[in-house]
């Protein structure tokens, strides 16, 4: 059995050492730094004061980590060379002094593997950076899972007997949980004319296939006018993405991209051509009204799979009938066999939601730690028992945990058990919570309440895979996956000592965010419905329906306790209500119970939020007028396509009056 170092946490392999590059402008800290991490027996292959010179060493040390100040010497910071580093899969711990909070925000977006902060003691570095090389193992095995999984359900559909069109929806059902989009278009290149086929995503079970003639129906155009455009479009020959300004570019050189996106909202898009017997190439790109939502890894994957996809494409195409037109439908997906549903009891087509199942679904087959973060009554236990469903582990037991409910003095026998004779009272032996989940899942909600002297315990369990009973002699060997939950923000209660570091780190290598009510309201409609339709089966009364001014009532309310509050708010109307409608909702004791809070009056904005309201005053005094003489460019000073940049990144509504 591996034993921990004394300080509690795990010693560091003497075989191999772990090669690590500093990037820090300041002598005294980065020898500081250096020394630490020599003493723990780690390698630094080198101290670089800035951007260039993080850039050559990595090019000749191939470093296995950097720590990376975001602060440097030159024009450019440790951000920038953050995104290098991610873009070549490099992992990286950002360290800082006094950094404002929106350069914190930026730092976050680049998904660093941890941050400490100046002046930083031995044990925060060495722990973090043991967190780091955790959570990039998980992330290369993850990698792994995906692909395989990706490739095992495409291979599914092969092997199936769909017609082309059921398969391209299944396909489509299938890639949408690893490579998002909003719409994805498909098809052999040609130069005569424009038979791609299409397929938009209308909510989380609703497709609908658009056809070359559909097409031009929603772009108004003729048939012949999208061949036209199609045909003085550039064919991208490798994987590109396309965002900001790239995406701006392009649409010049393939007026059918451009075409597209303004018709379905794009603000950014991947291309992923397939060779098909060397003879042909078959596109898939995948769009999304989301800007920078394509990554390196997405091409990655995609890569991987390339003769998976190759295979896919030949099922359901045959030499003679590669350009027949598909008929156009909307349909709900067709389910591969085998294939569980795993939402049972989360309703919500919101686009919000849409992203929440994707992290379902593409966690679930892993053993990775998972964190669910969301204000209270968002349904986070339902996001923790979809995951369990959706894994290999549904047939055995999930283990739900309240951490807020557990009494201090009774936490760990509860948890870990405890022997005949542990304590006074213990009269016979009990299996703990985590032993009866052995195979199992363990769903500890309001990780955020758990003291610290059990934190210290579960790191164990998480480090370890094992657990003593209280009074035990022995150490037991378990096998469960962890899934916690908070509505806390545990980096504040780490920074109040409240909360320990390692374990959020451990906890936090797959976070899923639930949002709040207010931020999916268009789901309020079917919640509400749902819990009408429940509620008044178990009262055995006929279903009533929503009246406009009830349904706009509960539309126009924040619901600052969120599903649950509206579940209360629902039930509650049931029994108010006499005839077969309810005329309307009684929000009176929900608003004494949740107050409105009052908006500051004064609130520190970010750079970008400073120079959105500048374009926006800008476009409104020259009427919208973009470029020539007396447009919003010539004042700002800039070109008109970095103009155009700015106002799709952030996202400035073009109709300015």
């Amino acid at each position: 059995m591996k034993k921990p170092a004394d300080n509690g946490y795990e010693a560091v392999p003497t075989l191999s050492k772990k090669r690590i590059l500093i990037v820090e402008d300041q002598f005294i800290e980065a020898h500081d730094l250096q020394l630490i991490l020599e003493k723990a027996n780690y390698e630094v292959t080198g101290i670089a004061r800035s951007v260039e010179q993080a850039l050559e060493q990595i090019e000749l040390e191939k470093p296995d980590l950097v720590f990376l100040d975001i602060m440097l010497k030159g024009n450019r910071n440790g951000i920038e060379l953050a995104h290098c580093l991610k873009e070549n899969f490099i992992g990286f711990i950002f360290i800082s002094a006094n950094s404002s909070k929106s350069i914190l925000d930026q730092a976050k977006t680049t998904q660093p593997y941890g941050f400490i902060v100046k002046p930083f003691r031995d044990q925060d570095v060495l722990t973090t950076l043991e967190i780091a090389f955790y959570r990039q193992q998980y992330s290369l095995e993850s990698q792994l899972i995906q692909q395989f999984q990706l490739q095992k359900e495409i291979k599914e559909i092969i092997d199936s007997n769909l017609k082309r069109e059921d398969a391209l929806l299944a396909f489509g059902k299938i890639i949408q949980t690893y490579i998002p989009f909003d719409y994805l278009e498909t098809g052999f290149v040609t130069t005569t004319h424009y038979d791609n086929l299409g397929i938009i995503r209308k909510n989380i079970d609703l497709y609908q296939i658009i056809d070359s003639k559909k097409l031009s129906q929603i772009a108004v155009l003729s048939e012949k006018e999208i061949n036209e455009t199609y045909k003085k479009s550039k064919i991208d020959k490798e994987p590109v993405i396309y965002s900001e300004e790239s995406l701006i570019n392009n649409f010049q050189e393939a007026p059918i991209k451009a075409l597209i996106a303004h018709n379905f909202g794009i603000k950014s898009y991947l291309v992923f051509p397939v060779s098909i017997a060397s003879i042909q190439s078959y596109h898939f790109t995948f769009y999304s009204r989301n800007l920078n939502i394509y990554l390196p890894e997405n091409l990655k994957l995609l890569n991987s799979l390339e003769l998976t996809f190759s295979q896919f494409i030949n099922k359901i195409y045959s030499k003679q009938d590669f350009s027949m037109p598909v008929p156009i439908e909307e349909i709900k997906k067709p389910k591969p066999a085998g294939t569980v549903e795993g939402f049972e009891g989360i309703i919500g087509n919101s686009s919000q939601m849409i992203s929440v199942f994707n992290y379902i679904r593409k966690v679930a087959p892993s053993d990775t730690s998972v964190l669910v973060l969301g204000e209270s009554g968002t349904g986070k236990e339902k996001i923790a028992q979809s995951i369990h469903a959706l894994s290999p582990r549904k047939d055995k037991p999930l283990i739900i945990i309240n951490c807020g409910a557990i009494p201090e003095n009774l936490a760990e026998s509860l948890l870990f058990g405890h022997e005949k004779g542990a304590f006074t009272g213990a009269m016979d032996r009990r299996i703990g919570k985590f032993e009866l989940a052995d195979g199992g899942t363990v769903f500890l909600d309001e990780i955020g309440e758990m003291s610290l002297e059990l934190q210290v315990k579960l790191l164990r369990v998480l480090q370890e895979r094992e657990i003593e009973r209280v009074g035990g002699m022995t150490s037991l060997k378990i096998d469960v996956r962890i899934i916690a939950a908070t509505n806390k923000n545990l980096e504040e209660e780490v920074a109040a000592g409240r909360f320990r570091m390692d374990l959020y780190y451990r906890l936090h290598v797959f976070p899923i965010i639930v949002p709040s009510l207010k931020k999916r309201k268009e789901d309020i409609p079917d919640l509400a419905n749902h819990f009408i339709q429940t509620y008044s089966e178990k009262m055995g009364r006929k279903i009533p329906v929503l009246s406009d001014f009830a349904l706009q009532q509960i539309m126009n309310y924040n619901w600052p306790g969120n599903i649950r509050e509206l579940e209360h708010v629902m039930q509650r109307a049931i029994l108010l209500t006499d005839g077969n409608t309810i005329k309307e909702i009684e929000l009176s004791m929900s608003s004494k119970l949740h107050p409105e809070q009052t908006a500051e009056s004064f609130s520190i904005k970010t750079i970008l939020e400073n120079e959105r309201d500048y374009i926006l005053y800008i476009l409104k005094k020259c009427n919208g007028k973009i470029s020539g003489a007396g447009g919003a460019a010539e004042i700002l000073d800039i070109h008109p396509s970095t103009l155009n940049s700015k106002i799709k990144k952030l996202e400035i509504k073009k109709e300015i009056g």
